[in-house]
Protein backbone atom coordinates (compact mmCIF):
# COMPACT_ATOMS: atom_id res chain seq x y z
CA UNK A 1 0.00 0.00 0.00
CA UNK A 2 1.49 3.32 -1.09
CA UNK A 3 1.75 5.75 1.34
CA UNK A 4 -1.10 7.96 0.12
CA UNK A 5 -3.28 5.57 -0.03
CA UNK A 6 -2.91 4.93 3.71
CA UNK A 7 -4.17 7.93 4.71
CA UNK A 8 -7.96 7.94 6.03
CA UNK A 9 -10.37 8.00 3.27
CA UNK A 10 -12.30 11.61 4.22
CA UNK A 11 -16.46 10.90 4.19
CA UNK A 12 -18.86 13.57 4.61
CA UNK A 13 -23.14 13.47 4.47
CA UNK A 14 -26.25 15.59 3.63
CA UNK A 15 -29.51 15.08 5.41
CA UNK A 16 -32.60 16.26 4.52
CA UNK A 17 -35.24 16.91 6.99
CA UNK A 18 -39.05 17.45 6.79
CA UNK A 19 -39.86 20.76 8.63
CA UNK A 20 -42.99 20.84 10.62
CA UNK A 21 -45.14 23.38 13.08
CA UNK A 22 -45.82 21.88 17.20
CA UNK A 23 -48.81 20.77 15.19
CA UNK A 24 -47.14 18.39 12.90
CA UNK A 25 -48.32 20.66 10.07
CA UNK A 26 -45.31 20.79 7.13
CA UNK A 27 -44.18 24.43 7.31
CA UNK A 28 -40.93 25.98 5.87
CA UNK A 29 -37.37 25.90 7.29
CA UNK A 30 -37.37 30.05 7.74
CA UNK A 31 -34.75 31.23 9.93
CA UNK A 32 -33.39 27.64 10.56
CA UNK A 33 -31.30 28.16 7.63
CA UNK A 34 -29.23 30.33 9.54
CA UNK A 35 -28.89 28.15 13.12
CA UNK A 36 -25.98 26.66 11.25
CA UNK A 37 -23.31 26.33 9.01
CA UNK A 38 -24.04 23.69 6.53
CA UNK A 39 -27.99 24.26 7.17
CA UNK A 40 -29.57 24.83 3.79
CA UNK A 41 -32.82 25.08 1.63
CA UNK A 42 -34.18 22.53 -0.75
CA UNK A 43 -36.28 23.01 -4.02
CA UNK A 44 -39.24 21.68 -2.08
CA UNK A 45 -40.51 24.67 0.73
CA UNK A 46 -40.92 22.02 3.42
CA UNK A 47 -37.49 20.45 3.71
CA UNK A 48 -34.24 21.40 5.04
CA UNK A 49 -30.86 19.94 4.51
CA UNK A 50 -28.11 19.89 6.84
CA UNK A 51 -24.42 19.24 5.45
CA UNK A 52 -21.43 18.57 7.54
CA UNK A 53 -17.61 18.80 6.07
CA UNK A 54 -15.14 16.16 4.89
CA UNK A 55 -13.94 14.37 7.74
CA UNK A 56 -11.46 11.85 8.33
CA UNK A 57 -12.90 9.64 10.88
CA UNK A 58 -15.91 8.46 12.23
CA UNK A 59 -15.79 10.36 14.93
CA UNK A 60 -15.36 13.62 13.51
CA UNK A 61 -18.42 13.43 11.44
CA UNK A 62 -20.07 12.63 14.26
CA UNK A 63 -18.87 15.91 15.79
CA UNK A 64 -19.83 17.58 12.89
CA UNK A 65 -23.22 16.46 12.31
CA UNK A 66 -24.39 16.09 16.20
CA UNK A 67 -23.18 19.67 16.51
CA UNK A 68 -24.93 21.07 13.22
CA UNK A 69 -28.18 19.28 14.09
CA UNK A 70 -28.09 20.30 17.70
CA UNK A 71 -27.78 23.76 16.60
CA UNK A 72 -30.92 23.68 13.96
CA UNK A 73 -32.78 22.23 16.59
CA UNK A 74 -32.14 24.90 19.41
CA UNK A 75 -33.00 27.07 17.23
CA UNK A 76 -36.35 25.21 15.80
CA UNK A 77 -37.13 25.13 19.51
CA UNK A 78 -37.02 28.34 19.90
CA UNK A 79 -39.14 29.34 16.43
CA UNK A 80 -41.79 26.71 17.37
CA UNK A 81 -40.75 24.03 14.43
CA UNK A 82 -39.35 20.44 14.43
CA UNK A 83 -37.53 18.10 12.38
CA UNK A 84 -38.50 15.01 10.94
CA UNK A 85 -36.34 11.94 9.98
CA UNK A 86 -39.06 10.41 7.43
CA UNK A 87 -38.45 9.76 3.92
CA UNK A 88 -41.93 10.90 2.71
CA UNK A 89 -44.50 13.15 4.10
CA UNK A 90 -46.88 10.19 3.69
CA UNK A 91 -50.38 11.83 4.29
CA UNK A 92 -51.89 13.21 0.73
CA UNK A 93 -51.05 16.80 1.40
CA UNK A 94 -49.50 18.74 -1.49
CA UNK A 95 -45.57 19.98 -1.18
CA UNK A 96 -44.93 23.17 -2.87
CA UNK A 97 -41.60 23.96 -4.66
CA UNK A 98 -39.89 26.66 -4.35
CA UNK A 99 -39.57 28.73 -7.84
CA UNK A 100 -36.32 28.65 -9.34
CA UNK A 101 -34.82 28.41 -13.50
CA UNK A 102 -33.52 24.92 -12.69
CA UNK A 103 -36.93 23.01 -10.87
CA UNK A 104 -39.10 24.42 -13.46
CA UNK A 105 -36.87 23.31 -16.37
CA UNK A 106 -36.41 19.72 -14.79
CA UNK A 107 -41.14 20.20 -14.79
CA UNK A 108 -40.89 20.29 -18.04
CA UNK A 109 -38.43 17.65 -18.99
CA UNK A 110 -39.67 14.77 -16.53
CA UNK A 111 -43.04 16.34 -16.88
CA UNK A 112 -46.21 16.14 -14.41
CA UNK A 113 -44.12 12.90 -13.28
CA UNK A 114 -41.86 15.19 -11.24
CA UNK A 115 -44.43 15.65 -9.21
CA UNK A 116 -42.93 12.51 -7.16
CA UNK A 117 -39.82 14.04 -6.49
CA UNK A 118 -41.39 16.41 -4.14
CA UNK A 119 -42.05 14.19 -1.84
CA UNK A 120 -38.90 12.28 -1.23
CA UNK A 121 -36.13 13.96 1.77
CA UNK A 122 -33.01 11.46 1.84
CA UNK A 123 -29.41 10.91 2.72
CA UNK A 124 -26.40 11.19 0.69
CA UNK A 125 -23.08 10.05 1.21
CA UNK A 126 -19.99 11.40 -0.37
CA UNK A 127 -16.60 9.43 -0.19
CA UNK A 128 -13.45 10.85 -1.42
CA UNK A 129 -11.83 9.26 -4.64
CA UNK A 130 -8.34 7.92 -4.38
CA UNK A 131 -6.60 8.70 -7.64
CA UNK A 132 -6.05 5.77 -9.73
CA UNK A 133 -9.10 3.79 -8.17
CA UNK A 134 -12.39 5.83 -8.99
CA UNK A 135 -13.83 3.57 -11.09
CA UNK A 136 -13.35 0.85 -8.47
CA UNK A 137 -15.43 3.33 -6.00
CA UNK A 138 -18.01 3.80 -8.38
CA UNK A 139 -18.61 0.12 -9.47
CA UNK A 140 -18.17 -1.01 -5.39
CA UNK A 141 -20.69 1.78 -4.75
CA UNK A 142 -23.26 0.55 -7.64
CA UNK A 143 -22.94 -3.11 -5.78
CA UNK A 144 -23.67 -1.55 -2.42
CA UNK A 145 -26.99 0.14 -3.50
CA UNK A 146 -28.93 -2.57 -2.20
CA UNK A 147 -27.92 -0.99 1.58
CA UNK A 148 -30.42 1.32 1.29
CA UNK A 149 -32.69 -1.03 2.85
CA UNK A 150 -31.03 -0.48 6.22
CA UNK A 151 -32.76 3.08 6.38
CA UNK A 152 -36.09 2.59 4.70
CA UNK A 153 -38.12 5.42 6.71
CA UNK A 154 -41.58 5.64 5.26
CA UNK A 155 -43.43 2.91 3.30
CA UNK A 156 -46.30 5.40 2.22
CA UNK A 157 -47.01 7.80 0.23
CA UNK A 158 -50.06 9.85 -1.35
CA UNK A 159 -51.96 8.71 1.93
CA UNK A 160 -51.34 5.10 0.55
CA UNK A 161 -48.49 2.17 1.09
CA UNK A 162 -46.07 1.81 -1.30
CA UNK A 163 -43.32 -0.31 -0.85
CA UNK A 164 -40.91 -0.36 2.06
CA UNK A 165 -38.95 1.73 0.29
CA UNK A 166 -41.55 4.26 -0.56
CA UNK A 167 -38.99 7.40 -1.68
CA UNK A 168 -37.23 5.00 -3.76
CA UNK A 169 -39.75 3.87 -5.77
CA UNK A 170 -40.95 7.24 -6.23
CA UNK A 171 -38.05 8.61 -7.53
CA UNK A 172 -36.59 5.88 -9.28
CA UNK A 173 -39.49 3.98 -10.95
CA UNK A 174 -42.16 6.91 -11.10
CA UNK A 175 -40.38 9.83 -11.34
CA UNK A 176 -37.54 9.09 -13.64
CA UNK A 177 -39.91 5.95 -15.44
CA UNK A 178 -39.71 8.42 -18.53
CA UNK A 179 -36.29 9.33 -18.66
CA UNK A 180 -34.92 6.46 -17.27
CA UNK A 181 -31.38 7.33 -17.51
CA UNK A 182 -31.92 10.51 -15.70
CA UNK A 183 -32.17 8.63 -12.23
CA UNK A 184 -31.65 4.78 -12.33
CA UNK A 185 -29.01 2.66 -11.43
CA UNK A 186 -26.20 2.90 -13.79
CA UNK A 187 -24.50 0.03 -14.64
CA UNK A 188 -20.55 -0.60 -13.90
CA UNK A 189 -17.89 1.25 -16.00
CA UNK A 190 -14.71 0.45 -17.00
CA UNK A 191 -12.84 3.95 -16.45
CA UNK A 192 -13.30 7.37 -16.21
CA UNK A 193 -13.12 7.72 -19.90
CA UNK A 194 -17.05 6.13 -20.17
CA UNK A 195 -18.01 7.47 -17.09
CA UNK A 196 -17.29 11.12 -19.16
CA UNK A 197 -18.90 9.53 -22.00
CA UNK A 198 -21.71 9.02 -20.24
CA UNK A 199 -22.27 11.87 -18.66
CA UNK A 200 -22.08 13.93 -22.08
CA UNK A 201 -24.62 11.36 -23.46
CA UNK A 202 -27.03 12.29 -21.15
CA UNK A 203 -26.42 15.56 -20.68
CA UNK A 204 -27.11 15.61 -24.59
CA UNK A 205 -30.28 13.40 -24.13
CA UNK A 206 -31.48 15.95 -21.13
CA UNK A 207 -30.92 19.27 -23.37
CA UNK A 208 -33.01 17.67 -26.41
CA UNK A 209 -35.44 17.03 -24.33
CA UNK A 210 -36.01 20.46 -22.64
CA UNK A 211 -35.81 22.00 -26.11
CA UNK A 212 -38.65 19.57 -27.52
CA UNK A 213 -40.33 20.94 -24.18
CA UNK A 214 -40.10 24.37 -25.21
CA UNK A 215 -36.99 25.60 -23.20
CA UNK A 216 -34.32 27.76 -24.19
CA UNK A 217 -30.96 25.92 -24.87
CA UNK A 218 -28.85 28.96 -23.43
CA UNK A 219 -31.53 28.36 -20.23
CA UNK A 220 -30.51 24.70 -20.18
CA UNK A 221 -27.21 25.06 -19.83
CA UNK A 222 -27.08 28.26 -17.47
CA UNK A 223 -28.30 26.23 -15.18
CA UNK A 224 -27.22 22.50 -15.70
CA UNK A 225 -24.04 20.78 -16.73
CA UNK A 226 -23.40 17.06 -17.73
CA UNK A 227 -22.98 16.80 -13.38
CA UNK A 228 -25.67 18.22 -12.58
CA UNK A 229 -28.40 17.26 -14.83
CA UNK A 230 -28.01 13.59 -13.91
CA UNK A 231 -29.90 12.13 -10.79
CA UNK A 232 -28.50 8.59 -10.99
CA UNK A 233 -28.23 6.91 -7.25
CA UNK A 234 -24.50 6.42 -7.91
CA UNK A 235 -22.37 9.11 -9.19
CA UNK A 236 -18.23 10.43 -9.36
CA UNK A 237 -18.57 14.09 -8.54
CA UNK A 238 -15.51 15.73 -9.61
CA UNK A 239 -16.92 19.23 -8.22
CA UNK A 240 -15.90 17.87 -4.93
CA UNK A 241 -13.26 14.92 -5.99
CA UNK A 242 -15.68 12.07 -4.22
CA UNK A 243 -18.34 9.18 -5.18
CA UNK A 244 -21.65 9.82 -3.94
CA UNK A 245 -24.35 7.70 -3.12
CA UNK A 246 -27.84 9.46 -2.90
CA UNK A 247 -29.60 6.03 -2.47
CA UNK A 248 -30.79 5.60 1.65
CA UNK A 249 -33.99 7.69 2.75
CA UNK A 250 -33.34 9.98 5.29
CA UNK A 251 -32.92 9.09 9.16
CA UNK A 252 -31.82 9.33 12.63
CA UNK A 253 -28.43 10.91 13.01
CA UNK A 254 -26.88 7.48 14.58
CA UNK A 255 -28.04 4.82 12.26
CA UNK A 256 -26.99 7.43 8.60
CA UNK A 257 -23.53 7.83 10.75
CA UNK A 258 -23.41 3.93 11.02
CA UNK A 259 -24.28 3.63 7.81
CA UNK A 260 -21.83 6.09 6.26
CA UNK A 261 -18.73 4.53 8.19
CA UNK A 262 -19.87 1.16 6.92
CA UNK A 263 -19.85 1.88 3.45
CA UNK A 264 -16.60 4.44 3.85
CA UNK A 265 -15.19 1.11 5.16
CA UNK A 266 -15.70 -1.24 2.60
CA UNK A 267 -14.78 1.54 0.18
CA UNK A 268 -11.69 1.84 1.77
CA UNK A 269 -10.90 -1.63 2.13
CA UNK A 270 -10.47 -1.59 -1.80
CA UNK A 271 -6.99 0.00 -0.80
CA UNK A 272 -5.81 -3.21 0.33
CA UNK A 273 -8.07 -5.95 -1.20
CA UNK A 274 -8.28 -7.00 -4.72
CA UNK A 275 -11.75 -6.26 -6.85
CA UNK A 276 -13.56 -9.18 -8.71
CA UNK A 277 -16.96 -8.80 -10.49
CA UNK A 278 -18.63 -12.13 -11.01
CA UNK A 279 -21.41 -14.29 -10.23
CA UNK A 280 -24.03 -13.64 -8.12
CA UNK A 281 -23.68 -13.45 -4.66
CA UNK A 282 -20.75 -11.32 -3.64
CA UNK A 283 -18.61 -10.50 -0.49
CA UNK A 284 -16.36 -9.21 1.42
CA UNK A 285 -13.56 -10.58 3.05
CA UNK A 286 -10.09 -9.63 4.38
CA UNK A 287 -8.04 -9.90 0.69
CA UNK A 288 -11.41 -9.85 -1.70
CA UNK A 289 -13.70 -7.70 -2.67
CA UNK A 290 -16.26 -9.39 -4.95
CA UNK A 291 -18.80 -7.27 -6.93
CA UNK A 292 -22.23 -9.36 -8.23
CA UNK A 293 -23.19 -9.16 -11.93
CA UNK A 294 -24.97 -6.18 -12.67
CA UNK A 295 -28.16 -7.56 -13.20
CA UNK A 296 -28.03 -9.22 -9.81
CA UNK A 297 -27.42 -5.97 -7.68
CA UNK A 298 -30.69 -4.88 -9.69
CA UNK A 299 -33.00 -8.12 -8.03
CA UNK A 300 -31.18 -7.39 -4.64
CA UNK A 301 -31.99 -3.53 -5.63
CA UNK A 302 -35.61 -4.62 -6.06
CA UNK A 303 -35.90 -6.02 -3.01
CA UNK A 304 -34.63 -3.90 -1.23
CA UNK A 305 -37.24 -1.49 -1.82
CA UNK A 306 -40.07 -3.57 -2.51
CA UNK A 307 -39.58 -5.84 0.51
CA UNK A 308 -36.51 -3.70 2.60
CA UNK A 309 -34.65 -6.23 5.15
CA UNK A 310 -37.91 -8.68 5.34
CA UNK A 311 -35.96 -9.62 2.24
CA UNK A 312 -33.47 -12.82 3.51
CA UNK A 313 -31.57 -12.28 0.25
CA UNK A 314 -31.39 -8.64 0.83
CA UNK A 315 -30.33 -9.50 4.90
CA UNK A 316 -27.85 -11.87 3.52
CA UNK A 317 -26.52 -10.38 0.68
CA UNK A 318 -25.89 -7.18 3.01
CA UNK A 319 -24.05 -9.56 5.67
CA UNK A 320 -21.41 -11.02 3.06
CA UNK A 321 -20.71 -7.32 1.84
CA UNK A 322 -19.86 -6.10 5.38
CA UNK A 323 -22.48 -4.98 6.88
CA UNK A 324 -23.96 -5.70 10.26
CA UNK A 325 -28.00 -5.90 9.66
CA UNK A 326 -28.89 -7.07 13.12
CA UNK A 327 -27.15 -3.15 14.12
CA UNK A 328 -30.38 -1.58 12.13
CA UNK A 329 -34.29 -1.33 12.79
CA UNK A 330 -35.59 0.68 9.62
CA UNK A 331 -38.71 2.47 10.26
CA UNK A 332 -40.36 1.91 8.07
CA UNK A 333 -41.34 -2.07 9.06
CA UNK A 334 -41.76 -0.40 12.49
CA UNK A 335 -44.89 2.07 10.77
CA UNK A 336 -45.51 -0.47 8.18
CA UNK A 337 -49.19 -2.66 8.24
CA UNK A 338 -51.44 0.10 7.25
CA UNK A 339 -53.03 0.52 4.16
CA UNK A 340 -53.82 4.18 4.56
CA UNK A 341 -52.80 7.39 6.30
CA UNK A 342 -55.17 10.07 7.11
CA UNK A 343 -53.51 14.00 7.45
CA UNK A 344 -54.22 13.78 11.69
CA UNK A 345 -52.18 10.17 11.21
CA UNK A 346 -49.42 11.72 9.51
CA UNK A 347 -49.24 14.63 11.81
CA UNK A 348 -48.89 12.44 14.87
CA UNK A 349 -46.42 10.11 12.97
CA UNK A 350 -44.06 13.14 12.26
CA UNK A 351 -44.47 14.42 15.50
CA UNK A 352 -43.35 10.95 17.53
CA UNK A 353 -40.24 10.66 15.39
CA UNK A 354 -39.44 14.20 15.49
CA UNK A 355 -39.05 13.52 19.20
CA UNK A 356 -36.91 10.75 18.55
CA UNK A 357 -34.50 13.05 16.35
CA UNK A 358 -34.43 14.90 19.16
CA UNK A 359 -33.52 12.54 21.55
CA UNK A 360 -30.90 11.42 19.17
CA UNK A 361 -29.26 14.23 19.04
CA UNK A 362 -29.59 15.41 23.06
CA UNK A 363 -27.71 11.78 23.40
CA UNK A 364 -25.12 12.06 21.45
CA UNK A 365 -24.41 15.52 23.17
CA UNK A 366 -24.41 14.26 26.18
CA UNK A 367 -21.80 11.48 25.52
Amino acid sequence: MSEATAEPLRRSIEVEYWVVEDDGSLTTPGELVDASSGAEREFVEPVLEVKTTPCSTTAELREDLYGRLGDVLSRADQVGKRLVPLATPMSDESVSERESDRTRIQNRVVGSDFEYVRHCAGTHIHVEQRPGREIDQFNTLVALDPALALLNSSPYFDGRRLAAGARSKLYRRMAYDDVPHQGWLWRYADDTREWSRRLERRFEEFLTTAVDAGVDRSSVEANFDPESAIWTPVQLRSAFGTVEWRSPDNALPSDVLRLADSVAGVVEHLDSADLRIEGERGSVTDDTVVLPEFDQVLRYVDAAIEEGLDSEAVRSYLDRMGFDVEAYSPVSHEIDGRETVTPAEARELRLRHADRLERDVRSAVRQ
